[in-house]
C-alpha cells in the first residue's frame, strides 16, 4: 500500500489533480445535466473538466522538467503550476472560479502543507473566490467553498480529518443549495459548480486517506437543459446575479438576458484591472475576473462583445480572446452560421509572429505561449473556428501528442473528419503547411504533409534554468542549450555561436533548406550572420528567415 502523505507536498499535488481529473471525467455529463443557473447551456462539468485538465497538465510539465535529475519538484512549484494552469485553462464562471480557489489555496500552500496551513488555504480561497465575483449568489459553489472552509477550520488535528471535514461541509452546503436558490428549487437539482467542487475535494480526501469518498446520487431534473456543445464557455455554478435578479433564468435560457459571452486572458496591473472591473459591470453580467501578479482571466456576458474587449485593450494586453453568442433556448451558439469549407488546417504556434505567419496561410491557428501550453477544449475550438468537414491537425509539440489526440476524436464525435500529423515543432508545422493543397485528395494531402514534416529535422536554442545532467555533458544555469531533435547536443555559452554549431551538426548530414524562426530579443544582425555562415560553408542551401514574435525559444531551427 502506497505511502499516504502527512502533508500536501509536490507529489500529493500531483497525484490530486489527477484524481480530480478523473472524477470530473466520470461525473461531467452529470453535472453538464444538472447547469440550469444563471444560463442553462449544459456545459458546467465540462468546463471544469478543462479547467482541471490545464492545471494538469501544468504540474505535469514541472515534473518533466525534473527527470533528469533524482529528486522531485518542490511543493510550492507543484502548487503555483497547479494554479497557474488552471487559470491559463478556466472555462466559464465555475471553471474561473475553480482556477481563483486554487490560486488562493496556492498562496498559502506555497509555505507549507500541513493541517493548519490547509485550514488557512481553504479559507483564503473561499475568500478570493467571493472576491473576484462582481455580484455573488448564496446557493452556489461560493456557498460550498465557504461551507468547505468553516468545516476546515473547526476541525480536529490532522492532515486527513481537515480534509474530511472540508469535504462533509461542502457536501452538506450542496444538499443545501435548491433551498437558497429559488431556480434550483424548481427544477429539483443542486448547484452545478457547487457539485463540481465537492468532486474535486473528494479526490483531495483521497489522495491524503487513501480512500474515495462514497458517491452520492444528487437529484436530476426531469427535463434535462440543452446543452450547448461539449465546452461552450459559460459554466453555471451561478456566481453573478443575471440582470434583473437571479430568479430570471428559472426557465432555462437568459430571456432578455446579454447575447454573448466574452473570456480572454489579460495581462494588465491591479490598477488597470480595477478600472476593468467597473466598466464591464456597467457593460453586462456574470462578471468574474480572477488572477494577479499580471495575468487575470476575464468572463462576462454582454449585449456589446466589442465594447468588452476594448475595454481589455485600454485594461492592458487581452490574448486567447473567445466570443460566443447565446442561441434563443439560452444555450451557447457555437456553431457558424455559414457553408463549412472543404478542407482547413489548424495550427499550434509558440509565438504571435507564427500565428501571423499561418494564417497567412490560411491555417487556423492556437497560440501556445511560454509555459501555456493549449488543452484539448482549446484545440477543439479552433476545429470549430476552422469550420471544415476536413482538418489537418498540426500539434507542432511533441507534448501535445495525448491533447491532440483527445481533441481530434472530440471533433471526429462532430462529424469532421480529422488526420493528426505529429509534428514535433513548428518547423515541422511550416514544412507541412508550406505543401498543403485543398485542392488534392485529403488522404494525398495528408501523406504529402506529413512526408515533408518527417523531412524536416528541428532544433531549438533554450537557457538552462539550473545545474543538470545532459545527453552532452554537464550544463550550468544560463548557458545556452542547443537541442536537436528534442535531445542537448551542444552546451554553449552564447546564442550566435551555439548557434552556428548546431546549424554545423544538422548540415553535416546535409539539407537543402535551413529555416530560422527568431525570438522577439534576437536582432536580425545574427539571422544574416547564420545565413552568410550557411552560404559560404555548404553549397546550395538556402536559409529563410522568421520573426516567431514572443516565444519560449530564442531560436528555433529547420532543415529540410
Amino acid at each position: 500500500m502506497p505511502q499516504l502523505p502527512d502533508d500536501l507536498d509536490a507529489v500529493a499535488v500531483r497525484t490530486w489533480c489527477s484524481l480530480a481529473l478523473e472524477a470530473l471525467g466520470r461525473e461531467r455529463a452529470e453535472i453538464d445535466a444538472i447547469n440550469v443557473y444563471p444560463v442553462a447551456d449544459g456545459d458546467t462539468g465540462t468546463n471544469l473538466y478543462l479547467t482541471v485538465e490545464s492545471a494538469t497538465a501544468a504540474v505535469e510539465a514541472v515534473f518533466a522538467a525534473h527527470e533528469t535529475g533524482s529528486t522531485v519538484p518542490a511543493a510550492a512549484d507543484a502548487v503555483r503550476a497547479m494554479a497557474h494552469g488552471a487559470l491559463i485553462g478556466a472555462r466559464g464562471n465555475s471553471g474561473t472560479i475553480l482556477a481563483q480557489l486554487l490560486r488562493g489555496m496556492a498562496g498559502v500552500l506555497a509555505d507549507g502543507g500541513d493541517a493548519d496551513r490547509l485550514r488557512e488555504a481553504l479559507t483564503r480561497a473561499a475568500s478570493a473566490a467571493r472576491q473576484a465575483v462582481a455580484h455573488p449568489v448564496e446557493g452556489t459553489v461560493l456557498t460550498v467553498a465557504t461551507a468547505a472552509a468553516e468545516a476546515a477550520r473547526d476541525a480536529g488535528p490532522g492532515l486527513v480529518t481537515v480534509v474530511e471535514a472540508a469535504y462533509d461541509g461542502a457536501r452538506a452546503a450542496l444538499e443545501a443549495t435548491p433551498g437558497q436558490l429559488a431556480v434550483l428549487g424548481r427544477a429539483g437539482v443542486v448547484d452545478a459548480g457547487g457539485r463540481g467542487l465537492v468532486a474535486v475535494l473528494g479526490a483531495l480526501l483521497e489522495t491524503v486517506s487513501g480512500q474515495a469518498p462514497v458517491r452520492h446520487s444528487w437529484r436530476v431534473p426531469a427535463v434535462l437543459p440543452t446543452a450547448g456543445g461539449p465546452d461552450g464557455g459559460v459554466s453555471s455554478g451561478a456566481e453573478g446575479v443575471p440582470r434583473g435578479g437571479p430568479d430570471d433564468c428559472a426557465d432555462g435560457g437568459p430571456g432578455n438576458g446579454p447575447a454573448f459571452e466574452v473570456i480572454y486572458l489579460l495581462e494588465a496591473d491591479d490598477e488597470a484591472v480595477d478600472r476593468l472591473r467597473a466598466r464591464l459591470d456597467a457593460l453586462g453580467d456574470s462578471l468574474v475576473v480572477v488572477g494577479g501578479d499580471g495575468l487575470w482571466n476575464v468572463h462576462v456576458h454582454v449585449d456589446d462583445a466589442g465594447a468588452a474587449v476594448e475595454a481589455g485593450v485600454e485594461a492592458g494586453r487581452p490574448y486567447r480572446i473567445r466570443i460566443t453568442h447565446f442561441a434563443s433556448d439560452g444555450t451557447l451558439d457555437v456553431r457558424p452560421h455559414t457553408e463549412p469549407a472543404q478542407r482547413a488546417v489548424v495550427v499550434v504556434v509558440p509565438g504571435d509572429g507564427l500565428a501571423g505567419l499561418c494564417a497567412e496561410a490560411g491555417a487556423t491557428t492556437v497560440l501556445a505561449r511560454p509555459g501555456e501550453p493549449p488543452a484539448s477544449g482549446e484545440l477543439v475550438d479552433a476545429i470549430r473556428r476552422a469550420h471544415a468537414r476536413e482538418v489537418v491537425l498540426l500539434p507542432n509539440d511533441a507534448g501535445l501528442r495525448h491533447t491532440a489526440g483527445a481533441a481530434a476524436e472530440q471533433a471526429r464525435t462532430e462529424g469532421v473528419r480529422v488526420a493528426l500529423i505529429p509534428t514535433r515543432a513548428a518547423v515541422q508545422g511550416i514544412a507541412a503547411l508550406a505543401v498543403h493543397e485543398a485542392d488534392r485528395s485529403f488522404d494525398e494531402d495528408v501523406v504529402a504533409m506529413t512526408a515533408a514534416a518527417g523531412a524536416t529535422r528541428y532544433a531549438e536554442l533554450a537557457v538552462a534554468e539550473r545545474q543538470s545532467w545532459t545527453m552532452a555533458g554537464i550544463c550550468q544555469a544560463g548557458d545556452i542549450l542547443g537541442l536537436i531533435d528534442g535531445d542537448v547536443a551542444v552546451i554553449g555559452t552564447d546564442v550566435p555561436t551555439t548557434a552556428r554549431t548546431v546549424l554545423d551538426r544538422m548540415l553535416a548530414a546535409g539539407g537543402e533548406l535551413v529555416t530560422l524562426v527568431l525570438g522577439e530579443d534576437v536582432p536580425d544582425a545574427l539571422a544574416e550572420a547564420l545565413a552568410e555562415h550557411v552560404r559560404e560553408g555548404y553549397l546550395a542551401v538556402d536559409t529563410v528567415v522568421y520573426r516567431g514574435g514572443r516565444q519560449a525559444a530564442p531560436m528555433l531551427i529547420g532543415v529540410e
